[in-house]
């Protein structure tokens, strides 16, 4: 059985890339990845309380998720959303670790609510407005294909909604770097939508054959270094505007292939 949906947005924010229009042309091989750090935006939705306390993870992926929605053209309260990725906020959690290793156990609650996996999803409802479901998922390393997975499965039950896929990730501080090592931030988001309309057709279907690598050295780099970057083939083929197919790695033993077209 293939999963359909349809991309009527896209959102990018990682290193070298600020927005889906700067990711597209290095995608194309019309402009070369700069090796610059992510920028990370100023949640500027979000209330001011609020603003000064989100990290890295919550940063990227509501900068990625509004990008999507603008450019289907959607409001972003009439869209579910779900929210992907391989960790929690790893600063928030070495945090908390620090206080449980010192003679002061005192955990702050702002910390605590920060550091769980749906705290984007939750900032998400708080900026956008939305009351729509917003599920959070993790898969370690085969988080993104779960995430289109479950927008596909959404939207094959509910083909009326539309639903804003969010695949994110941020880096870890050390000593936790060391036994997971993520180089930067990084954030893609899709506006997806069920029946027919304007947009892109994407088809799922799990399957085992060996994942999609990229010819260019420094994007196959990122995609093998984080795993959000594992969508990096399927956005290829979405920069280029070609109908095509492309396996993004999944688990082990298990990839989802993905066909585009009209």
């Amino acid at each position: 059985m293939k999963l359909v949906a349809r991309v009527e947005g896209i959102g990018a924010i990682g290193p070298g890339f600020t927005g889906w229009p700067q990711a597209r042309e290095i995608l194309r091989g019309d402009a070369a990845p700069d090796g610059s750090a992510t920028a990370l935006p100023a949640p500027e939705r979000l209330p001011a309380a609020e603003r000064r306390r989100v990290g890295r993870n919550v940063r990227v992926a509501l900068a990625a998720g509004f990008e999507a929605v603008a450019a289907s053209g959607r409001d972003a309260r009439d869209c579910a959303a779900v929210f992907t990725s391989s960790s929690s906020d790893g600063d928030n959690c070495h945090a908390i670790c620090e206080v449980l290793a010192s003679a002061d156990r005192q955990i702050s609650p702002t910390r605590f609510h920060n550091s769980v996996h749906n705290a984007p999803g939750g900032y998400w409802g708080i900026a956008s407005g939305s009351m729509k479901a917003a599920d959070s998922l993790c898969a370690f390393d085969g988080s993104p294909a779960a995430g289109l997975l479950e927008a596909g499965a959404r939207l094959a039950h509910r083909p009326g909604e539309a639903v804003i896929l969010v695949a994110h990730d941020a880096p870890y501080p050390e000593p936790l770097n060391t036994l997971r090592p993520l180089p930067d931030a990084i954030a893609f988001a899709f506006a997806l939508a069920g029946g027919t309309g304007l947009g892109t057709g994407l088809r799922l279907e799990l399957t085992g054959e060996a994942p999609t690598t990229l010819a260019d050295p420094r994007l196959e780099a990122l995609r093998r270094a984080l795993p959000s970057a594992r969508l990096l083939p399927l956005l290829r083929l979405l920069a280029a505007g070609e109908a095509g197919r492309v396996v993004l790695a999944y688990l082990d033993g298990l990839s989802l292939a993905v066909e585009t077209g009209p």
